[in-house]
């Protein structure tokens, strides 16, 4: 029969052992940043639009955006993807787009 105490020193010694790698991962490796989100006056501000205008381009599916129960949040990043998909192209990026196509 295998004595208690055994056993209760081998779990503790797999703890210590988890623990220490723990300790020792950099915080990269631990885990991703979580997204920072922005509430509907700081998008306004980080968009340069009004408030307003931030509701209606949520009401028209516009802009990505979450709902959590009354409040809506966006996603810093999810905004800047929105604001560069608008970037027009240069004439030389659409010559080359329109040979590209040609081809």
């Amino acid at each position: 029969m295998t004595n208690p105490f055994e056993i209760i020193e081998t779990r503790l010694s797999s703890i210590e052992s988890l623990l220490i790698d723990l300790q020792n991962t950099s915080p990269q490796e631990a885990a991703t940043p979580a997204p920072e989100l922005l509430t509907v006056q700081e998008a306004a501000e980080f968009l340069k639009l009004t408030v307003p205008t931030i509701y209606t381009k949520v009401s028209r599916c516009e802009l990505p955006v979450m709902k959590r129960s009354k409040r809506l949040y966006f996603d810093r990043g999810e905004l800047t993807n929105y604001v560069k998909a608008g970037r027009k192209l240069t004439n030389s990026e659409a010559e080359a787009e329109a040979e590209k196509h040609l081809r």
